[in-house]
């Protein structure tokens, strides 16, 4: 029996309803590949017919340290392989206390050097530009340690070079020094309602928690033959090291009149895994305060370092604790991370004494509790804990707001001191609203941050930290989980050097950052930036001074052995920007504090929250009447991590458009074989003989 025309355009109505339900408009625009289909090293350039693609070169890095100051390059290369005109944007991790100060584009043989303006301003100057067919380039800050590189009018087959360099305060614990740097970001959980409009580019849209989605998700890719980095590190330690060494690459050490070159093994490495250089002076030359300074139009500027007690020098702690673990089980905890978390806390839990109580929290959309309220350790409760930490799975989105209530919150006892230890990747984007919730519940407790990953969010781990009065760490390999949880748990069973106080020589003026110390543990130096007003006398000294279990101590530094130092200015002005934005996260005037942000910022020359660089060719390069096509640069995923198991929950990125086109597809076949049926067709079936 025959369909009827009036049957077919029925079946043909019905398909392309179905078409436009489940495709959705996306479909139709999709001619090319998807930002989740790219492969990394990419460009992701947006078409009017969907997408193309143009090659990222190269990144080149190059680390200067002396001292305690570092100045880093970072080298962008591009090369727009299309065939239009285009703008490119490009998300990207720096250390969250970098103080970036310098940025050039290069073209060709050219370069035109960034100046810094306040932040709306940049905005205009780097559109009008690019609406003129200007080359010109804008870097932004979405975050302490998150960034934004716009590229305007590229033209076809052009390679574009963005060069920024940065300072850093290198990091100081138990006689090591050590510097880590970015190569990557895990994907940030956005959660709350949608709002109408998007500012960004990114595959989130903005929230009413998190109301910069959009510039803070980036397109994601798993693997790449280019996305590549060659990177160098020069130490000028001034004294012989006893160690230096990568943590995870191979590198090369070369030495000459105690100035040491770092290079890479191989010319290039992926861009997936957080780079760590960890160096440690000869024993008898390990320094007990570091001082260095810098003037600045006629005003000094110190940075100043000062050991505390070490432990021999302290009595042994014999204190009652209780240690809350928290544990994220959400979907970017999947594979190594999550194998490194479940170890960490079962070594904790073998370390856990009889006086001690505990609890284990995991958190991921959900909020899950061992016990009501944390236990006795006991041989039973320990079992129990380590049963319930093995079977501990990675999924569903990054809700840590409830599990740090129940583990604040809880009832508390008075015999025992409460610690609590957070282990996570961090990768959240409203870091600001769990920075205040920890400082409003702390009360006595103390917050410890690990960091776990290969690319975990250091601005969380550091300033969860701070807000919780503990220290942070990172464990990014599963052979150094029991070295950085051993050392962890010296600094539990420590007690901290308390109400520290810095007392500078009468007749000058500080302004110090941070302007309260806070509480030091095991291993950790008071470290102070300050600027000067006035003049220092011959044999002045700086006082410093706290409290630790062992009594009263104190140290003195002369103020005339500090060393010259570039640099040391601009890390005051990083350092006193940071504590004026956590004055502003705590409702202080935002007019009075974006003022005194904008002030700093434009006499040092950094980007922040409020200022950006721009740099604009004074000749146009792009016809007028050529269009300029919008892209967006992915990152490439952390190694060890799986795409599947954080874009495929709640409030994570989707790839929406194709699963859409699956769906239509089966349906497709689905009503086909059904039309088939329904008009008696007369397809026939061979029997395979």
């Amino acid at each position: 029996m025959q369909a009827s025309e009036s049957d077919t355009k029925s079946w043909f109505w019905v398909l392309a309803l179905i078409f436009v339900l489940v495709a959705g408009p996306e479909t139709a625009a999709a001619a090319g590949p998807t930002p989740s289909e790219m492969q990394s090293g990419s460009l992701l350039l947006r078409m009017e017919g969907g997408y193309a693609t143009a090659t990222l070169l190269n990144t080149d890095v190059e680390m200067n340290i002396s001292g305690l100051v570092a100045r880093v390059t970072v080298r962008q290369e591009f090369r727009n392989t299309s065939q239009d005109w285009v703008e490119g944007v490009y998300v990207f991790p720096l250390p969250d206390s970098a103080a970036v100060d310098s940025m050039r584009l290069h073209i060709g043989d050219r370069f035109i050097e960034g100046e810094i303006q306040e932040k709306e301003h940049a905005k205009k100057t780097y559109e009008h530009a690019k609406k003129a067919g200007k080359k010109a380039s804008l870097v932004e800050q979405q975050r302490a340690n998150l960034f934004t590189t716009s590229v305007a009018n590229v033209a076809p087959g052009e390679r574009v070079v963005i060069e920024i360099e940065y300072l850093e305060d290198v990091r100081y614990e138990k006689g090591q020094f050590s510097i880590r740097f970015p190569m990557t970001l895990t994907p940030r959980y956005i959660s709350g309602t949608a709002l109408p409009d998007r500012v960004g580019s990114g595959w989130s849209p903005d929230t009413d928690r998190v109301p910069d989605a959009s510039q803070i998700t980036p397109p994601q890719v798993t693997n790449s033959s280019a996305h590549q980095l060659s990177l160098t590190v020069n130490v000028n330690a001034g004294t012989p090291l006893e160690i230096i060494a990568s943590r995870y690459h191979p590198v090369s050490v070369g030495e000459k009149n105690g100035r040491y070159t770092v290079s890479l093994s191989a010319a290039t490495v992926t861009m997936d895994h957080d780079f760590e250089l960890v160096w440690r002076p000869v024993p008898s030359a390990t320094p007990r305060a570091m001082s260095f300074v810098e003037t600045v139009k006629g005003k000094p500027y110190y940075l100043l370092m000062v050991m505390p007690p070490d432990q021999e020098e302290l009595p042994a702690a014999s204190m009652a604790r209780e240690i809350i673990f928290i544990v994220d089980t959400s979907g970017s905890m999947h594979g190594v991370s999550l194998q490194q978390a479940k170890r960490a806390v079962q070594l904790a839990l073998k370390g856990l004494t009889p006086t001690d109580r505990f609890n284990v929290i995991e958190f991921n959309s959900i909020t899950n509790a061992l016990y009501p309220q944390s236990a006795p350790v006991t041989a039973h409760s320990i079992a129990e804990a380590s049963k319930f930490v093995q079977q501990l799975q990675a999924n569903g989105g990054t809700e840590m707001r409830p599990a740090l209530a129940l583990a604040l919150d809880s009832p508390r006892s008075e015999a025992h001191l409460r610690q609590v230890v957070f282990i996570t990747d961090g990768s959240v984007g409203y870091e600001d609203e769990l920075f205040s919730m920890i400082e409003d519940r702390l009360g006595a407790a103390r917050l410890f941050t690990v960091g776990i990953g290969s690319a975990p969010n250091s601005w969380f781990m550091r300033k969860a930290a701070q807000a919780g009065r503990g220290s942070y760490t990172f464990i990014s390999a599963l052979h150094e989980v029991r070295e950085k949880m051993d050392r962890l748990f010296q600094k539990l069973e420590q007690p901290q050097v308390t109400d520290i106080e810095v007392r500078w020589p009468s007749g000058v003026i500080v302004d110090s950052f941070p302007s309260t110390v806070p509480d030091l543990y095991l291993g950790e130096p008071v470290i102070v930036k300050v600027e000067v007003t006035g003049e220092f006398r011959a044999g002045d000294f700086i006082h410093i001074s706290g409290n630790s279990s062992g009594g009263g101590w104190a140290a003195e530094v002369p103020v005339g052995a500090a060393s010259d130092s570039p640099g040391v200015a601009a890390l005051w002005a990083r350092a006193r920007i940071e504590e004026l934005m956590d004055v502003e996260r705590r409702h202080a005037d935002p007019g009075e504090i974006r003022a005194a942000i904008v002030e700093t910022a434009l006499t040092h020359h950094l980007v922040s929250k409020y200022t950006s660089l721009v740099a604009v060719d004074k000749t146009p390069v792009r016809p007028v009447n050529d269009p300029l096509m919008s892209e967006a640069v992915p990152n490439l995923m952390p190694y060890g991590q799986s795409t599947n198991a954080i874009f495929g929950f709640p409030q994570t990125a989707t790839n929406g458009p194709a699963l859409r086109l699956i769906g239509f597809i089966s349906l497709l076949a689905a009503l086909f074989l059904l039309a088939v049926q329904t008009s008696g067709g007369r397809t026939r079936y061979v029997r395979a003989r």
